[in-house]
């Protein structure tokens, strides 16, 4: 999902909340080279570089819509579609109520490509909201779609009402200069083996002409692909939930 500015630290690696708004006008556009697309705590890239990119509008009202972008790897892996993207579209709405920020709004995770007839669609949507006090922020993610990014329960139940519940932190330490920290968990409705905690910590830097990022996340997911731990894809049995360290690049325009 596109990430605000605000959490460029770990831009690439942690999904830190809500969309980007325009800042100097209503229309704004983002473009992310990075050496791993992680997103809670799990490697949808396998491993492997990503370019990412998206577009907002967003209305002086508080209103905003967008669309982001990105190749990935987990989805082709597990045959769930012929097609290595994932495409965001989301809208909501964001404001200010005293000293608090919100961000309430629904997004569409789409994999698009030729489903496996009889396997659950790793299309999903969700419902999120947030809430910003100076330094941090805490979202709550509800899936409303009936499955998750294609996960059953154990007996093969729905997965709709899973739920991700994040506590981000960032903090300009220089001019220029970002600390980034997060902590999430992942709730998969009736399937305990596929539910995890993850956290990460981050550094950036406005290099001016664009932002640089580094970041660690890491998750309790990890574990034996040979003893059946669930966060392993492909053929070879990849582990997508184990520690990461990102170097990305990001331009605003």
């Amino acid at each position: 999902m596109r990430k605000s500015l605000l959490t460029t630290a770990l831009l690439a690696a942690l999904p830190f909340a809500g969309v980007a708004h325009a800042g100097d006008g209503p229309i704004s556009a983002n473009l992310t080279i990075t050496t791993d697309y992680v997103f809670r705590g799990i490697t949808q890239s396998q491993g492997k570089p990503a370019l990412q990119g998206g577009f907002d509008y967003a209305h002086e009202s508080g209103l905003y819509i967008g669309t982001w972008g990105s190749n990935v790897g987990w989805v082709d892996d597990i045959a769930k579609t012929n097609n290595s993207l994932e495409l965001d579209l989301y809208v909501g709405y964001a404001g200010e109520a005293g000293p608090l920020s919100y961000d309430v709004g629904v997004i569409q995770y789409y994999y698009p490509g030729d489903k496996i007839a009889g396997t659950p669609s790793p299309d999903s949507t969700e419902v999120y909201l947030s809430l910003g006090w100076q330094f941090l922020e805490l979202k709550y993610s509800h899936a409303v779609s009936k499955h998750l990014f294609g996960w059953t329960g154990t007996n093969g139940e729905k997965t709709r009402n899973s739920n991700y519940l994040e506590l981000n932190a960032e903090y300009e330490v220089a001019p220029t200069w970002t600390l980034s920290a997060h902590v999430g968990h992942q709730r998969i409705r009736k399937n305990s083996d596929a539910t995890y905690t993850d956290w990460g910590l981050g550094i950036s830097k406005d290099v001016g002409f664009g932002t640089v990022a580094f970041s660690y996340s890491d998750s309790d997911a990890n574990g034996s692909c040979a003893l059946g731990q669930p966060y392993c894809f492909g053929s070879n049995g990849k582990n997508a939930a184990g520690d990461r360290y990102v170097l990305s690049f990001t331009k605003e325009f």
